[in-house]
């Protein structure tokens, strides 16, 4: 099976860096079944995988993008340092997101067949 790493570093709202990783990794697999999305947030990014997030009507919600990857058997990992920095690594995140380290994202960068960053 194919596996396509997506990084995203940037926070979920401000920029659409975010939205555009989620996009591509629900695009993937829609188109893709056969590829492995593998997603990991570094730097503000780690706060995608907050939840309970509520966002005007209308307006697209990273939450549930995210929450749509893992469902479709998507693997997302957070940088746990980043999170730890950020005052996060103690609380709940959307299920099916995991803290993890920089040896599994470095783990990760060498087993994909592509990397893509955000």
């Amino acid at each position: 099976m194919k596996s396509i790493l997506i990084l995203v570093n940037d926070a979920p709202y401000g920029t659409e860096k975010a939205y555009n990783a989620m996009r591509l990794g629900m695009q993937l697999q829609k188109e893709h079944d056969q590829v492995e999305v593998r997603m990991f947030l570094m730097a503000d990014a780690v706060t995608c995988a907050i939840p309970n997030q509520n966002t005007p009507s209308g307006y697209y919600n990273i939450e549930r993008m995210l929450k749509s990857i893992i469902m479709k058997g998507g693997i997302v990992k957070l940088c746990g340092s980043c999170a730890d920095a950020r005052g996060l690594k103690s609380i709940p995140l959307i299920e099916g997101a995991e803290l993890s380290t920089m040896s599994q994202f470095t783990q990760w960068t060498v087993d994909s067949d592509k990397v893509v960053t955000f």
